[in-house]
């Protein structure tokens, strides 16, 4: 017997079968939507019409075990460093793409935990990581998860945003700095004197483009996120490269540093520095001088990573690699 102050009993399959008077298997019949059985539509409404009165959802665990498997993904992010600023709109997407597909999206922030402890006390049908060893994959693998891709992993997924996606979002930013003018450029980013495994390969591409284009090596340059510590860093980096004229930023964050620094020192772009980030927002329009920036369709990225993940899950083909990252330049006054 409950007391006044219990919290409220969780409606159950049983509850739902008494209200409508039918069968518990009638309910998980009708809930699961089972293909297949003679069920009158009269009966069918009873079911939703009393799951709906009581507020009735099946846990995920019974959900598993009725479909054989979990339906969750796992979306286990980077370290708070390594996130750019549209990853809000990356976990909007997928989350509304995993529900069309029947798929719900679990989110665990970055932990010093083994990724193995992670995954396991979720149990999940698939695992996306922004960055996750090969030997824990396939251990995953091992143990039951049907999906598992990491955003810079060997995998499908990752071979596709680590190289051609990444490939087409430096391309559009030399391209716009060697239009204007500039040979020698810099890789700019925030943090400390060591670079997240984000930057470390997108620093990696800008070094093949240069070498292409028959460019000097680019140079890098760590710039703290405040307008002094910026401010010393420049000047200290522009002593030891004073050719370098274009900013190829990593992200918004590390182009408003650049411009917060040069405003420090008296500094101008794009007379003393042209700048290009990537990922657009509403605070590089509202720079001074506006941020010249590469935008991301977060849309054909979210789409081919649930693409890839359900044809994991489903045990189908592998999806068609997309033929465009959607990245574009989104032209202002800092180049």
């Amino acid at each position: 017997m409950h007391g006044r102050n219990d919290p409220p009993r969780r409606a159950t399959s049983a509850d739902v079968a008494r209200l409508a008077g039918v069968s518990r298997t009638t309910v998980s019949f009708v809930l699961n939507d089972t293909p297949h059985q003679s069920i009158s539509p009269l009966t069918r409404r009873r079911v939703l019409d009393a799951a709906q009165q009581l507020s009735y959802a099946p846990s995920a665990e019974a959900r598993s075990l009725s479909r054989g498997h979990s339906s969750s993904v796992l979306l286990y992010l980077p370290p708070a460093r390594a996130l750019s600023e549209d990853i809000g709109d990356m976990i909007e997407r997928l989350s509304v793409l995993f529900a069309h597909v029947g798929l719900s999206m679990v989110i665990h922030a970055w932990t010093r935990r083994p990724a193995a402890q992670v995954w396991s006390s979720v149990t999940p049908a698939a695992v996306l990581a922004w960055d996750l060893r090969d030997d824990d994959a396939e251990l995953m693998r091992r143990n039951g998860v049907l999906g598992v891709v990491s955003w810079t992993g060997s995998d499908a997924m990752g071979r596709w945003i680590t190289g051609p996606r990444e490939e087409e979002i430096v391309r559009l930013q030399v391209e716009r700095l060697t239009r204007a003018g500039h040979r020698h450029l810099v890789y700019a980013v925030t943090g400390g004197d060591h670079m997240h495994g984000a930057a470390q390969w997108r620093y990696e591409v800008l070094r093949r483009e240069c070498a292409s284009l028959q460019l000097p090596e680019p140079a890098v340059l760590h710039v703290p996120a405040d307008p002094h510590g910026a401010a010393e860093s420049l000047q200290a980096w522009r002593g030891r490269n004073p050719a370098a004229s274009g900013v190829c930023a990593h992200d918004s964050t590390a182009a408003l540093a650049v411009l917060s620094g040069m405003r420090v020192l008296g500094l101008t772009a794009p007379s003393d520095l042209a700048v290009v980030g990537v990922g657009d927002s509403p605070a590089a329009a509202l720079a001074q001088p506006p941020l010249t920036m590469v935008a991301l369709d977060t849309d054909i990225t979210a789409r081919y990573i649930v693409d890839v993940i359900t044809s994991l899950v489903r045990g189908a083909p592998a999806p068609p690699i997309p033929r465009r990252s959607g990245a574009s330049i989104v032209d202002r006054s800092s180049v």
